[in-house]
């Protein structure tokens, strides 16, 4: 990856000590199958586990001072600001998915594809844009209202492209300036230029990773809607939660717990018609490659009290065995 004006690699990871990066899966703050649905009730218990995880004071002043629909009243508390000396901040990044926003109009446009030269895509790309952004700005006021000062950042409007679907290029010192100065990154898969096929869908997983490889987290999170990597479909009834699994320096990796038959690494998952960015494939493959750079990697269902121990930092220690969730590590034995 490279950078653009002044800003290089040692400069971002000497900003600030980054304690972790939270991936919001669409799929666990939106209902997928209704068309820009917001999943209110779990966006709102997300947002407050990442502040009692992440932030240090338990007292909440809300920052978003917006007018809401069906609420009268703006809730402004400056009285609550004027005896703070500082607002609570743990340096962590928050990237998104889409969910029921920006998939439907990208698969119907065909924008994942290219050809921005047509006029359909070119609607699309606008319309998927309008969709994605304005999930952004309501998961930022759910994170405000919680007194996490949260910032939305797109990708688009950083500038950053890519080349045949992948991400060689990516300026991170809007969002290394942005953590400097106190602030947390609020980032989602996006609609963005592509100079070999004019556009396409960069998603939050592989955003996650370039941000991983240059920031360095303690540990990176995903959180779900169900419980972890299964080695079926979770709907499925013979479906195994895959507890851990290892990463080896090649990028190979085996499950290590549990211990499975005939598996041999494969892992049967289905992918929405409608999902242009690869669902569960896609993030399996991404935190391996995160995993791969010695960074631990969760995969646990949101809103849940599992959640909430891999949000803290305390899996780091030792893995509970009640603990229900998937682990992604790099280990220098051989995987099998």
């Amino acid at each position: 990856m490279e950078f653009n004006g002044n800003q290089t690699a040692t400069d971002v990871n000497q900003t600030k000590p980054i304690r972790c990066i939270v991936k919001l899966g669409g799929a666990a703050i939106t209902c997928k199958n209704e068309l820009e649905n917001i999943d209110e009730e779990n966006l709102e218990i997300v947002s407050t586990q990442l502040r009692q995880a992440l932030l240090s004071s338990d007292k909440v002043v809300g920052m978003d001072w917006s007018k809401r629909p069906g609420i009268s009243d703006i809730a402004c508390n400056v009285a609550g600001f004027r005896d703070k000396l500082s607002v609570d901040s743990t340096n962590f990044i928050v990237v998104h998915g889409g969910g029921s926003f920006g998939h439907f109009q990208a698969s119907n446009s065909g924008v994942h594809k290219g050809g921005l030269q047509q006029p359909l895509v070119k609607a699309g790309f606008v319309a998927t844009r309008i969709s994605v952004t304005t999930l952004n700005l309501e998961i930022v006021r759910a994170l405000a209202r919680e007194g996490i000062p949260s910032i939305g950042m797109s990708p688009f409007s950083c500038g950053w492209s890519t080349s045949g679907g992948n991400l060689p290029v990516a300026d991170l010192s809007v969002v290394a300036k942005t953590i400097k100065s106190g602030f947390v990154p609020v980032l989602h898969g996006d609609a963005v230029l592509d100079d070999v096929q004019g556009c396409a869908i960069l998603s939050g997983d592989v955003i996650i990773r370039h941000l991983a490889a240059y920031m360095k987290p303690d540990y990176v999170v995903f959180l779900t809607d169900v419980l972890g990597v299964y080695s079926h479909p979770p709907t499925e009834p013979n479906a195994v939660l895959l507890r851990e699994i290892a990463v080896g320096e090649d990028g190979s990796w085996s499950i290590t717990k549990p211990t499975l038959q005939h598996m041999n690494n494969q892992v049967e998952i289905t992918v929405a018609a409608h999902d242009t960015t690869g669902g569960m494939v896609t993030k399996i493959s991404e935190a391996a490659m995160i995993a791969k750079l010695g960074i631990d990697v969760y995969i646990v269902k949101a809103a849940t009290s599992h959640s909430v121990k891999a949000l803290s930092g305390e899996l780091r220690a030792k893995i509970p065995d009640d603990w229900l969730g998937t682990v992604i590590r790099f280990s220098r034995e051989e995987v099998q």
